[in-house]
């Protein structure tokens, strides 16, 4: 049996809670085999990120080349890539190597607030990486940053996707969890012509470490394992919901989401 292959290009958290431990822990309960193509190590845990190292760009370059020249991989999912050198390197990988579907999640900020992406790269981010992408995944203040424009309703969430489509990815995901005023929790799918909405219960908890992070890593999960787009953000959708609703209240700050649960509910 052929185990779908995941290249993870992000970065490390310290805690375990977001970032390139939550992808592997996420893809591995999803049946895919995780690598990984490390770009900064963070001193980080729930309350916050208190350190910074970023990897040579060059040195990415090589983890990336080394995982698809031997083991391959079926998808290719970005989170953290800290400076525009590291984009820069990323996509000409993508590029060489024909990397495909690639989702991206525009990582930017942390839960805590910490920056995670220098500000001078959101237009490398643009220009070099997201007309190489299958699916853009921003939440809303990633989506604020990337158009300009505020997003406080389900057409402005629309609105958002149109102008990010029109940056050269094959499909917009816009993450409706930070909207305020609905019971639910609603992201947007746009493929260019079409809106297709994935709902879901909100649940009241602080514990949404990682969130962000899972979600991106279990759309190229189902990628991986030849799911089409909806039906991959739509398995997504439920495996952060499970995530969310089972999160672990560890630490003194923002706990993080589970991503054993979904495998947990279903072998249930």
């Amino acid at each position: 049996m052929k185990v779908p292959r995941v290249l993870i290009v992000a970065g490390s958290d310290s805690g375990g809670g977001a970032g390139i431990q939550a992808d592997l822990k996420t893809v591995s309960a999803l049946g895919a085999f995780g690598m990984t193509a490390i770009t900064a190590l963070t001193a980080q845990n729930t309350t916050g990120v208190y350190g910074v190292i970023e990897l040579p760009p060059e040195f990415v370059a090589q983890q990336i080349e080394v995982c698809v020249t031997d083991i391959g991989c079926d998808a290719v999912k970005t989170g953290m890539l800290a400076n525009a050198q590291i984009i820069e390197v990323v996509a000409e990988q993508v590029r060489k190597h024909n990397l495909t579907p690639l989702v991206v999640d525009p990582v930017m900020i942390a839960k805590s607030g910490a920056p995670l992406l220098r500000p001078d790269a959101i237009d490398a981010l643009k220009t070099k990486l997201f007309p190489l992408a299958t699916v853009i995944t921003p939440n809303l203040h990633e989506a604020k940053a990337l158009t300009g424009m505020e997003i406080r309703s389900l057409e402005e969430m629309r609105e958002a996707a149109k102008r990010l489509h029109e940056l050269g990815p094959k499909f917009v995901v816009v993450k409706g969890g930070h909207l305020e005023g609905t019971e639910e929790s609603i992201d947007i799918l746009y493929d260019g012509s079409e809106f297709t909405e994935f709902k879901a219960p909100r649940f009241q908890t602080k514990n949404t470490h990682g969130t962000g992070c899972i979600f991106a890593s279990a759309i190229a999960a189902g990628l991986a394992a030849g799911l089409d787009i909806k039906a991959a953000v739509k398995q997504a959708k439920e495996f952060i919901t499970a995530a969310i609703k089972e999160a672990l209240p560890l630490g003194k700050g923002h706990g993080p989401a589970n991503p054993m649960a979904w495998s947990v509910m279903r072998k249930a």
